[in-house]
């Protein structure tokens, strides 16, 4: 069963809601997928869900998934699937953190909408490469094995 937890976003303390059982399905949906992709990829470790992830001395993250780069121990994918109660910690607050550490990957996962943001960390910040939704497939080049449709991360669960 989900908990609430906390983030510690630049010193301030947020307290956030247990996920709702959609945002776990979906969760579980994704590590499942990322886990199995990353199987043969000695380079890279899927952290559990909403692991702590210290990006800075004052920045201590939980995403709902975080793929680490096993030499330097740095994120490499943070996933956030957005909560419908404290969205605007993950769509402006936790985001503007993550393109200040330059994680190289992130998706913004949205269960009010069904659709997917994929951003790239460039020299100029996180850039959106693209909206995904529906039929659209999610992949990842540096993880040549992931792939998964949008509309089955979003699929209600079957009886």
């Amino acid at each position: 069963m989900s908990q609430p937890y906390e983030e510690i976003l630049e010193g301030a303390t947020f307290p956030r809601s247990a996920p709702d059982p959609r945002h776990e399905i979906i969760c579980d949906r994704l590590h499942s997928a990322v886990n199995a992709s990353v199987a043969n990829i000695p380079t890279a470790q899927l952290l559990a869900p909403r692991t702590r992830v210290q990006v800075a001395r004052s920045t201590a993250l939980r995403p709902d998934l975080a793929l680490i780069m096993v030499a330097t121990q740095k994120l490499f994918l943070a996933v956030e699937i957005i909560s419908r109660g404290d969205h605007n910690a993950d769509t402006v607050v936790k985001k503007e953190i993550y393109e200040k550490i330059r994680v190289p990957r992130l998706w913004m996962v949205d269960p009010r909408y069904d659709n997917v943001e994929i951003y790239h960390s460039t020299e100029f910040g996180l850039q959106l490469k693209g909206i995904l939704a529906g039929s659209e497939t999610l992949t990842e080049q540096l993880l040549p094995e992931f792939q998964m449709v949008i509309s089955e991360i979003f699929a209600s669960p079957r009886a």
